[in-house]
């Protein structure tokens, strides 16, 4: 961190005040509270000063620590909120984040290990917003069977087809597949990292991520189900802006539910792919899928819609997938009874059979990132939804 930085401190009265202090980088401008004040009247104490940073000093003693995080947070959205909390943050950290914090760190613990934290949390702010970060592609999909991991690893290929750096994050933490979708043994998985030793950078998880002979990176789901729990939302928030610093396209897999982990990649993605399949049960949930991103705060038009084995003959036409969706889908990925066969055998469709017609929309869905033809999810310069998918109507 820089000398310049100013951060706002307020500080509960049951912890350690020496200790917070301690952890704070050398030579930072810091305008002192107490919690009680910062709950009260954080708009008049924050003011207009450009703080770096506002960091809340508590324990489990400690009230109004929440609500300091959550003004904060509201009134300063261009400062990150971080709590250095002493003791068990068991109960209070989902909390904390909810609230709006951008990490917590628990003391207490060396003074240069928490100013090093806090320095990435502010290097993670800088890079968030900047035009550098890469793509953060979350596939979902209400529906369990729909074909979400088979588009991720595929989309990952063929991504590292068209010369991109790109990694494939399995967040289906009880009973995820990448691993075996692309043929790669759990030798490391995410659980093993989130419950590693020391601080979370670029070099550490980089020794924890699985290569696929094609170029794509995977961090792969714990093997055990209950192994789920050890990986936190807050775990994930820094672990997405590490995966964005560090390659070109970032994919996240993930279960057929709304839980609080895909909650967390929803919220930070740049692009949201939608994956059913053409039949009525699927397209139900679909819809369900749909509303439930905007009740999320996330325009539905706005995501790019991918259907698997959309080449059935069951009677459902693409009029009535627009009737029913409001829109049609942007890729559609024919049935192939290779792809079953290269499932079992860990290859990814567009390497076992490149010539099919499903390898050929899985690398028409990578040219649509490759080749700018989606923006990011509600960029003020997308075209129309409308304009968009007939365009791709028109490329198809």
């Amino acid at each position: 961190m820089s000398r310049e930085t100013r951060i706002f401190l307020a500080l509960g009265d049951h912890v350690d005040h020496a200790a917070v202090r301690a952890a704070l980088p050398a030579g930072s401008r810091t305008q002192v509270a107490t919690l009680a004040e910062a709950a009260g009247r954080m708009q008049s104490l924050l003011g207009t000063t450009p703080f770096d940073m506002v960091v809340i000093g508590c324990s489990d003693n400690d009230d109004g620590a929440l609500d300091a995080v959550a003004s904060a947070a509201s009134r300063r959205p261009d400062a990150p909120v971080v709590v250095l909390y002493e003791g068990s943050p068991n109960g209070f950290m989902e909390a904390a984040f909810e609230a709006g914090a951008e990490d917590l760190i628990t003391l207490p613990q060396d003074p240069e290990q928490v100013s090093f934290a806090l320095a990435k949390v502010m290097a993670r702010r800088r890079g968030s917003g900047s035009a550098s970060a890469a793509p953060m592609i979350t596939i979902i999909g209400p529906k369990g069977g729909t074909g979400k991991t088979l588009t991720a690893c595929n989309l990952a290929v063929a991504l590292a087809k068209r010369r991109a750096r790109p990694i494939v994050l399995d967040l289906d933490l009880q009973f995820g597949d990448v691993g075996l979708a692309l043929g790669l043994r759990p030798e490391r998985t995410i659980y093993d990292l989130a419950t590693s030793a020391g601080s979370l950078d670029g070099d550490k998880v980089d020794t924890f991520v699985s290569a696929h002979e094609s170029g794509a990176m995977a961090l792969i789901a714990p093997i055990r189900p209950d192994h789920a729990g050890a990986i936190t939302t807050g775990f994930l928030h820094e672990l997405f802006a590490i995966l964005r610093a560090r390659y070109d396209f970032v994919i996240v897999d993930t279960p057929p539910a709304f839980s609080p982990e895909v909650i967390a990649a929803v919220d930070e993605s740049s692009h949201l792919c939608v994956v059913g399949m053409l039949d009525a049960l699927s397209l139900k949930n679909t819809k369900i899928g749909f509303e439930t991103l905007a009740q999320m705060g996330r325009d539905p038009a706005d995501a790019t819609l991918v259907l698997n084995r959309a080449d059935t003959s069951i009677g459902i036409t693409n009029a009535d997938v627009e009737r029913l969706l409001g829109r049609l889908p942007d890729i559609l990925v024919p049935s192939d009874v290779a792809i079953p066969k290269a499932i079992t055998h860990g290859r990814p469709i567009v390497e076992a059979e490149p010539r099919s017609g499903a390898a050929r929309a899985f690398m028409q869905l990578a040219d649509l990132f490759v080749g700018g033809g989606l923006a990011a999810v509600n960029a003020p310069d997308e075209p129309a939804p409308a304009e968009r998918r007939s365009l791709l109507r028109k490329a198809g």
